[in-house]
């Protein structure tokens, strides 16, 4: 793909697969391609990298934490799982919107919580609505400890943000979207990996090895969930689509 940008002319020039289209420069379309490359760029320079919530580093995009900000508010679940910990940014992020919401508790699974941060996230002030499990996101003795932890009747939603390679965000849909409640969600985050095979810090593998393979064949093949990004609570502009490292992400229980 070639993007050529012509301030004076007010334009955008896109070429690719072969075709050649000039597009407004404030345009929709254009914005939307201009997003696409700076998603891809500021990826590989780790822009993620960069941002902390309450103190602890949290590595994801803003905007993707802003839009799962209007699902919890949305859905009001009384338990988010979120497997992958790392330094517990996330984990406190959706702890303090539970404590504004004064509802629902965390539960953050990995496969290894390093000393420091489990040290860091159990001496937060928001930890106490947080419950950490060590071990494999996957295995049976994990998956039955989450579930003894959800009680009868509760909301749940789930979030995938650990290994993401394609086999296991399968195995973790296959063994936690049981737990989804109707009208609530689990989440394939990081399926950007797709579009990120040809950048310096990308692999070839990663074309098919993502996430959002894995959540596109797991809704084609289970009807009770619907891919579908939540609707923006609030739009003024005729923009539709999300700045995001999760797309195809969004899988929502509807049966």
């Amino acid at each position: 793909m070639k993007l050529t940008i012509d301030t004076e002319a007010a334009s955008l020039t896109l070429e690719e697969a072969g075709e050649s289209r000039t597009l407004d420069l404030y345009s929709k379309e254009a914005f939307e391609a201009i997003s696409r490359q700076w998603v891809r760029v500021g990826w590989n320079q780790k822009y993620q990298y960069n941002f902390s919530w309450m103190g602890r580093p949290v590595i994801q995009l803003p905007e993707d934490m802003l839009r799962i900000q209007e699902a919890i508010f949305e859905v009001q679940p009384d338990v988010i799982i979120e497997t992958g910990v790392a330094h517990g940014g996330s984990l406190i992020f959706y702890s303090s919107l539970c404590k504004a919401m004064e509802k629902g508790r965390i539960i953050g699974i990995d496969i290894e919580i390093r000393p420091h941060n489990r040290k860091a996230i159990e001496a937060h002030p928001l930890f106490d609505r947080i419950t950490l499990i060590e071990g494999s996101s996957t295995a049976p003795e994990v998956v039955s400890q989450v579930k003894a932890l959800v009680k009868p009747g509760e909301t749940v939603m789930v979030i995938l943000d650990s290994n993401h390679s394609y086999a296991h965000v399968r195995d973790e849909l296959a063994a936690y979207a049981g737990m989804v409640t109707p009208g609530s969600y689990i989440v394939a985050t990081d399926g950007i990996m797709f579009d990120l095979a040809d950048v310096p810090r990308g692999t070839a593998e990663w074309v098919d090895d993502n996430p959002r393979t894995a959540a596109l064949e797991f809704a084609a093949d289970n009807k009770a969930f619907s891919l579908q990004q939540p609707a923006w609570p609030f739009r003024e502009s005729e923009l539709t689509e999300n700045i995001t490292h999760w797309p195809a992400a969004w899988l929502k229980r509807v049966s």
